[in-house]
């Protein structure tokens, strides 16, 4: 379906939207003077802005780290990525794998990115108001549902450090694959000793990994 058809856009700035599915790869391959990346700049911190009003009205008895912790949740890459997903947006992308090598999850990361740029583009060319409703259409009811997009085991680890008093730590245990495509094996240690072991795109995510494989271990929260 026509992008613009399928998100009722009425726009006289067509070329502004082939700029927000151009990843960088396939501006170079074909000598292009843009990318997404500008608008992903933009669209990250309208999202950031327009989540941040509807957490503010919705919980007015929320502390800022409260609201904080809440937002977090719908602005990360897992959030993004699956909002990307619903919405079809790769399906407008241009790039291509065989030309530039993108890997699997290079080309999964790529669809977070469409969602910031693709805001970015909308907030350009229609205003704040229709990004807001665009937002409120398809972002919003997931919050409602307080549906969880990314869980903190680093920090629920913190905490478990903080009520034992004993030091949370983590490190490289490994870390391998070309540049653009890493992995990251990472360990949890409490007082030195390692408890669990994660791997990850990158180190935050080995990280995360890690601290869930150590809770899992000890038996603390809810591991899913």
């Amino acid at each position: 379906m026509d992008l613009f058809e399928k998100f009722n856009i009425n726009t006289n700035n067509k070329q502004l939207y082939d700029v927000a599915f151009t990843h960088a790869s396939y501006a170079t391959i074909h000598d292009l003077d843009y990318n997404y990346e500008r608008l992903e700049f933009l669209g990250d911190s309208i999202l950031s802005l327009i989540v941040s009003e509807y957490l503010y009205k919705k919980y007015p008895h929320y502390e800022e780290g409260e609201l904080t912790k809440i937002r977090s949740n719908y602005v990360c890459q897992n959030a993004l990525i699956y909002y990307s997903e619903v919405l079809g947006l790769s399906n407008y992308l241009h790039v291509s794998a065989e030309e530039s090598n993108l890997t699997k999850n290079e080309l999964v990361s790529i669809s977070a990115d469409l969602f910031e740029s693709f805001l970015g583009a909308i907030f350009i060319d229609q205003g704040i108001n229709f990004a807001k409703n665009f937002v409120s259409d398809f972002i919003f009811k997931y919050i409602d549902q307080e549906k969880i997009f990314f869980e903190d085991y680093k920090s629920a680890m913190k905490e478990y450090g903080d009520a034992e008093e004993v030091e949370i730590s983590y490190e490289i245990l490994d870390e391998h694959g070309v540049p653009h495509d890493k992995t990251f094996i990472m360990s949890c240690l409490i007082d030195g000793e390692e408890m669990g072991v994660g791997k990850g795109k990158n180190k935050k995510e080995a990280q995360q990994s890690a601290a869930k494989s150590a809770m899992h271990k000890l038996g603390i929260g809810e591991i899913k």
